[in-house]
């Protein structure tokens, strides 16, 4: 029986029509640090001491040695051929640009790899930086990606979770950075608490009016030893249910260009380390659950994306 198509474009689709066989993502973690951090500052609402970096080695194992011994044990897993290095916990550009170099450098003399994706804060975006990545760009023929923590178009709940920035900080990094021709990856979280259905839906037109490359969706788990966590349990916040998040994932997609690859729907977090992650249901459950919904109401990918290039002078063809 042929599996059905999913309704949304795919991050893996993507990676096969671009490279021609299925890449992996290695983790690798640099002692980078984040500036919501510095000077005894908590850091966003959400994130945990040890950052998001659950499924990478401690970042005192030489970057060389983590990249090869995950890309060994994906490998013989997987029979995988090609990889990207993926900088993923921290800011991994709050560091000097010696230290950036040095460790993008190791990176690149790694076999097999097809890119290096490297994640990081909107604030924290500076040419020199890029100018490192364009070196190994050219030097490694390797592909960049920049990811970007965006969350929410919500410049009222990126305040009241403590983000340290704002929109125009995104808009300038991606500006900047598409300068460079590197590919440019938003993370959004679409049940962060004081956002709705319309934040959801301006968070997808605004990133579809950005024409970035891919686009990352997190639904918002509670770590914990986090300000979300005290919150939480102290009754002074509130998640929506998962039906609703659901419906606000389906209209999230329905509005984002459908030339924008999605490389997942939910977060995952190991269950230690967290007191409310998914409503308790495996993230690959609620995916398909997703992809069910969007296929029986005739739901798919950039249905509503039909708001750009003066959209509004449709109302006169033909007068």
């Amino acid at each position: 029986m042929k599996q059905e198509k999913l309704p949304y474009y795919a991050y893996s689709d993507y990676l096969k029509e671009k490279y021609g066989e299925k890449v992996y993502k290695l983790p690798v973690n640099i002692p980078a640090g984040c500036p919501n951090r510095a000077g005894g500052a908590g850091g966003c609402s959400f994130c945990a001491e040890c950052g998001t970096g659950f499924e990478a080695m401690d970042a005192s194992v030489l970057v060389k040695k983590q990249l090869e011994d995950t890309k060994e044990h994906i490998r013989r897993k997987y029979n995988a051929h090609k990889f990207i290095a993926y900088f993923q916990n921290y800011t991994n550009t709050f560091l000097p640009v010696s230290e950036f170099r040095q460790y993008m450098t190791e990176a690149g003399g790694v076999s097999g790899l097809a890119g290096i994706a490297v994640s990081t804060r909107p604030d924290c975006i500076r040419r020199e930086y890029l100018d490192v990545l364009r070196e190994i760009s050219i030097g490694k023929k390797l592909d960049i990606t920049v990811e970007l923590g965006l969350q929410t178009v919500n410049y009222r709940t990126l305040a009241r979770i403590g983000r340290g920035h704002g929109l125009a900080e995104f808009i300038d990094a991606v500006l900047m950075i598409r300068e460079y021709g590197f590919g440019i990856c938003a993370h959004v979280i679409l049940n962060l608490p004081g956002d709705g259905m319309p934040d959801c839906v301006e968070t997808a037109r605004f990133l579809s009016a950005l024409r970035v490359s891919t686009v990352k969706i997190h639904s918002l788990y509670i770590a914990k030893n986090t300000r979300l966590c005290e919150d939480y349990e102290n009754g002074t916040i509130s998640l929506c249910s998962k039906d609703e998040y659901i419906q606000r994932l389906i209209a999230f997609l329905e509005n984002l260009d459908p030339g924008i690859a999605v490389e997942r729907l939910f977060s995952r977090i190991p269950k230690k380390d967290a007191v409310f992650s998914n409503w308790g249901q495996s993230w690959w459950k609620l995916r398909d659950e997703t992809v069910e919904k969007m296929h029986s109401s005739g739901s798919f990918q950039g249905k509503n994306f039909h708001y750009l290039n003066g959209a509004a002078l449709d109302k006169i063809q033909g007068a």
